[in-house]
Parts: C-alpha cells; sequence; structure tokens
C-alpha cells in the first residue's frame, strides 16, 4: 500500500479549506446585499466540485430548465363578430336619438320664440283695445253729461213730455244722472205708469242680475 506524503496532504487541506471560505463568502454576499437587492442564491456547487475533484468522483451534470409553457389566449377572451356589430349598431341608434333630441329641442326654442312675440302681440292689442274702451265710455259719460245739462235747463213740464216718449234706457240714464232737485220736478209731471217704470229700473239696477226684477213693468 501506497502512504500518501505529508507535504501532498497539507496542501489538500489548504485547498479545501480555501474553497470552502470562498463558498461561505459568496452566499453572505447575497444575504447582505440589502432588501432592495435581490437575493444571490448560494453556490454550494463549488465545494462539492471541488471536493468531489479532490475525492476523484464525476461533476454532477447540471439540471435542465424546463421549456417555458405556450401562452394560450382563452376563446371567451376574443370579441366575437356578433358583439362587435351589435354595439356599431346600438351606437347609431344612438347617435340617432341624440340628432332626434337635438331637433326637438330646436323646434321648442322656436316654439317658445313664437310664443313670446304673439303674447307680446296680444299684449300690444289689449292695451289698445283698453284704450278704445276708455274712449268710448269717456265719450259717452261726456255724452250722458251734456244730456242732463240740457234737461236741468228746461222746464219740467217740458223735460217731463219730452221723456213719455224718449227710449227707457236713455229716461233712466238722464234722471239717474241728475241732481235730486232738478229730477223730482221732472219725474212728478210724467205720466204715472212712465214714472213708476223708471223708479223701479232705478231700484233695481243697482242689485245684481240674478236679483233684479225687470219683468212686467209697464212703461205706457
Amino acid at each position: 500500500m501506497i502512504t500518501p506524503r505529508p507535504f501532498q496532504m497539507v496542501v489538500g487541506a489548504l485547498a479545501l479549506a480555501g474553497i470552502a471560505k470562498a463558498s461561505l463568502l459568496i452566499g453572505g454576499v447575497g444575504m447582505h446585499a440589502g432588501p432592495g437587492a435581490a437575493p444571490q442564491p448560494s453556490r454550494p456547487g463549488l465545494f462539492v466540485s471541488a471536493a468531489n475533484a479532490a475525492a476523484g468522483d464525476p461533476a454532477p451534470e447540471p439540471a435542465t430548465e424546463p421549456a417555458p409553457a405556450e401562452t394560450v389566449i382563452p376563446q371567451s377572451c376574443a370579441a366575437p363578430e356578433e358583439v362587435l356589430s351589435a354595439i356599431a349598431t346600438e351606437r347609431g341608434l344612438l347617435d340617432e336619438q341624440r340628432a332626434a333630441l337635438n331637433d326637438r329641442a330646436s323646434e321648442i326654442a322656436l316654439a317658445e320664440e313664437t310664443l313670446a312675440i304673439e303674447t307680446a302681440r296680444l299684449e300690444e292689442l289689449r292695451g289698445e283695445l283698453e284704450g278704445l274702451l276708455t274712449k268710448i265710455d269717456e265719450a259717452r259719460q261726456a255724452d250722458v253729461e251734456r244730456l242732463v245739462a240740457l234737461y236741468v235747463n228746461m222746464k219740467p213740464r217740458e223735460a217731463a213730455t219730452i221723456m213719455n216718449d224718449l227710449d227707457i234706457e236713455v229716461a233712466v240714464t238722464v234722471l239717474g244722472a241728475m241732481p235730486e232737485r232738478d229730477a223730482a220736478p221732472v219725474l212728478a209731471a210724467m205720466n204715472v205708469v212712465r214714472a213708476q217704470a223708471i223708479s223701479m229700473i232705478i231700484l233695481e239696477r243697482s242689485k245684481l242680475p240674478g236679483d233684479q226684477r225687470l219683468n212686467g213693468i209697464r212703461l205706457q
């Protein structure tokens, strides 16, 4: 049997110690690289390879990484032609409805503008009509005052003679507008039936239309 020499044994031991220290240093650097850095995997294979080489064992073959699997797109993720067509149709309908609403809003705005113009025109016509009615009332009142002044300046009997044949409405209007001291002598000189009818009409015209009792009044 061959006995190994002491010098060769010492060299082999130093080599194994150096390889083990290098492996520990590499592993320590990976662990203390910091929280943000990716951890460095330790390499025990260096020590094992050196030990195997020293012992005369063959080095292990490196592990073969598995091939990446092909990315498969699920069939449900693909958009069918029917869905795209339905979306396009829905957008078309929404565009048509939006256009119809815009047209309707324009029509409403035009109608409101026309209504405002017509309302202003009607207000103007109402003002003109009220002005005409006021003028008519003023003219009528002026005519009644003129007629009353004429009958006041007459003698009571002459005025009564005219009022006996005058339209009953005119006679009531004139006598109702005359002062009492001037109307009393005229009424006393009139026909009794005529005077009674005028008195009844003057009394009833102050009441509401439903409460007036003008039926059966004799005028002659």
